[in-house]
């Protein structure tokens, strides 16, 4: 037998009893997830630190965005549970009937986290689908397993095992837990693991939800303000060393600019991290010696405006910059999860966007401009899951703005509202007056069929 059937059964039977469906019950897994994120704060940052040196900001924001998400539920639950009517037509409404939209729970969802942010990434899933009335089994990224052994001795003072739980371990436990008829999976991680999940759920035609990555591209155009922009671009790609599924992945910037553009970044990057960004506190580590290797052999040295340097023992790879880069070069064949970007010059936005569009659907895109026309250009000819105009990453912090991919870059949305509804099954329900007649049966023979028909018009 699965060694999770038991697990799984626990929780199902537990959903059967309707125990998940009443508010209360939704609000007092939101209470004590929030209490075991707010008493443990400490030891939860020192296991970031401890997996891969998370530097103080970045623990910190794998606490403060769940609270966030938590404090959203909280505020907005009863709403997103209501009944929602919805307009019908007017003939079936003038005759007693209405319309209305239910959400109920799927029921046992797995959610499967990344290393990147093991606490965010794995508990906003989490949050969302409990709100939904959901149980939750949880399964940390076993590269982190500091942070995955805390969470494994947290979640069972928190929670009772019938409503969450942590599964730990690598491709072994993970491949016998998606052996299981789950009621609703979320991935977070590679796409490569994503068709791999993807695939599993078919066999049980379970729904799911997939957040995957991909290159994500940015463009500067001549009209941007430089020191914003390369600012964010220099943060926003090298926050978590580089290991975040929507930082910039490559920067198109206009060749008339792009002598200034590189100055700048430079400077920005020495302001942030110092000469010896191996020293900083601010600069994380990449989550393994194979990839620092990894990232580390994509850097071309002819190509290196700034940076290059690496310590694959300490899992260090300094913020690059390679320029000019070009199709052809090993860090544009795959996304680089990684402090290394290449910076292409450009001549003419349509063959920047015609060259994207024939890539595949990013995460996550960027533009830096302050034309109008021009942003509206590549917002309307450019498909990806979410972005930000004169800003990176931003997006995904923020509870009305969902988030998602895009075909190579995943499936599904998630965050405030839409996470709510992402993670709940849509009942749509006519609801019909029970002392009107509504003559549309047999025999039609003596019928005004056209009549009998307009009341669906």
């Amino acid at each position: 037998m699965n060694p999770y059937q038991p697990l799984l059964d626990l929780q199902r039977e537990f959903f059967f009893s309707e125990a998940t469906r009443p508010a209360s019950w939704r609000l007092e897994q939101l209470d004590r997830m929030e209490r075991m994120l707010r008493e443990n704060q400490q030891a939860l940052c020192d296991a970031l630190y401890q997996d891969f040196r998370k530097p103080p900001f970045e623990q910190l924001f794998e606490i403060t965005v769940p609270l966030g998400v938590i404090q959203y539920y909280r505020e907005h639950l009863g709403a997103l549970m209501a009944p929602q009517p919805v307009a019908i037509p007017e003939g079936l409404e003038a005759t007693g009937n209405r319309g209305v939209i239910l959400k109920e729970p799927y029921g046992v969802t797995l959610v499967i986290g990344p290393f990147n942010a093991p606490i965010l990434l794995l508990l906003d899933p989490a949050i969302a689908a409990l709100a939904a009335g959901n149980t939750v089994i949880l399964k940390p990224a076993n590269t982190t397993p500091v942070t995955a052994a805390l969470l494994q001795e947290l979640v069972p003072k928190y929670f009772a095992p019938e409503a969450v739980s942590v599964i730990t371990g690598g491709r072994q436990e993970i491949s016998a837990l998606l052996e299981l008829p789950f009621d609703f999976i979320f991935f977070t991680g590679s796409s490569a693991v994503g068709k791999v999940v993807m695939r599993a759920a078919a066999e049980h035609l379970t729904p799911v939800i997939l957040e995957l990555g991909g290159q994500n591209p940015t463009v500067v155009d001549q009209t941007a303000n430089l020191d914003i922009a390369v600012d964010r671009i220099a943060w926003g790609h090298n926050a978590i060393s580089g290991q975040w599924c929507i930082a910039p992945g490559y920067v198109y910037v206009h060749r008339s600019i792009a002598d200034d553009f590189i100055g700048r970044l430079r400077r920005s990057l020495v302001a942030m991290y110092g000469e010896d960004p191996q020293q900083s506190p601010d600069l994380a580590r990449m989550i393994s010696e194979h990839d620092a290797q990894r990232v580390a052999s994509y850097i071309l040295p002819e190509k290196v405006v700034h940076g290059g340097r690496f310590d694959v023992p300490d899992r260090y790879v300094e913020p690059t910059v390679l320029y000019p880069s070009t199709w052809g070069d090993p860090a544009m064949q795959q996304e680089v999860f990684g402090p290394v970007l290449p910076v292409l010059p450009y001549d003419d936005l349509g063959d920047v966007i015609e060259t994207i569009k024939r890539k595949p659907k990013s995460l996550a895109a960027y533009i830096f401009s302050k034309d109008q026309a021009t942003i509206d250009r590549f917002l309307g000819s450019v498909s990806f899951g979410g972005g930000c105009v004169n800003q990176t990453n931003l997006h995904c912090w923020i509870d009305s703005l969902p988030f998602g991919g895009v075909g190579y870059s995943g499936m599904g949305k998630y965050y405030g509202k839409a996470g709510f509804d992402a993670l709940s099954n849509t009942k749509a329900m006519l609801i019909g007056n029970p002392d009107v007649v509504l003559d549309v049966f047999p025999p039609y023979a003596d019928k005004d069929i056209s009549a009998s028909l307009s009341v669906f018009s």
